[in-house]
């Protein structure tokens, strides 16, 4: 555990939000195969552009990178197709699915940057529950790091997003909790790197629990 924040620990919460690839489940070799093959296709730097694409939107990235000939919303449907294909690998992060059994049903969601085809389906492949408040790519027309995706999540649960808890894996991701005004915890396990920003990091949910007040309220524990 890397703790910025102790105040995680004693803040209650109204609900708790979770973003999906490399949170609570493991899908980067496949999105990094696929961005890197289309890297090579396009001459770049595949490497650097992994830099900047987890947790973002395949059409955000495609319009960040300003070339103008290509088609993002084309190359996001091309990414889908091919994604939909290839769930080799595919596994929750340890301790995610004891963790989220734990947490009551309306008190948590999943704010993703994949389609709902895609989050669905990832979610099945690693044996974790779809929240019917899940927010996802269609959803928002601004993608991570800007707040919206956990605004809307949160207003789905009924709460403000400031009384929730964020988890992330991705700076785009933790950028976009923060921007919300929430607090953040970093899950860090598909990461060879550190991770820069949030109030505390985990490797993954295996130490993590939840304690519920008796008005309700959710805490975050550690065993």
């Amino acid at each position: 555990m890397k703790q910025r924040d102790s105040s995680v620990f004693l803040n209650s919460y109204s609900g708790f939000l979770f973003d999906m690839d490399g949170t609570l489940v493991n899908s980067i070799p496949v999105v990094e195969r696929i961005w890197l093959e289309w890297a090579a296709e396009h001459g770049l730097d595949g490497q650097a552009l992994l830099q900047q694409v987890h947790g973002i939107r395949v059409v955000d990235v495609v319009k960040m990178l300003n070339m103008p000939h290509l088609d993002p919303d084309a190359i996001a449907a091309a990414f889908l197709a091919e994604e939909m294909q290839d769930f080799a690998g595919i596994r929750a992060i340890a301790g995610a699915k004891d963790f989220l059994a734990s947490l009551p049903a309306d008190r948590w969601t999943i704010v993703t940057s994949a389609p709902r085809e895609l989050a669905e389906a990832r979610l099945a492949a690693a044996g974790l529950p779809v929240p019917e408040t899940i927010v996802v790519a269609e959803d928002v027309s601004a993608g991570k790091p800007d707040p919206s995706g956990y605004r809307l999540g949160a207003q789905r649960l009924g709460f403000d997003a400031a009384d929730c808890l964020v988890f992330e894996d991705a700076p785009a991701g933790i950028a976009a909790g923060e921007a919300a005004d929430a607090q953040v915890v970093v899950i860090s396990e598909t990461h060879s790197h550190p991770v820069k920003g949030g109030s505390v990091e985990f490797r993954d949910f295996s130490r993590l629990g939840m304690m519920q007040d008796s008005d309700g309220r959710l805490r975050l524990s550690v065993g």
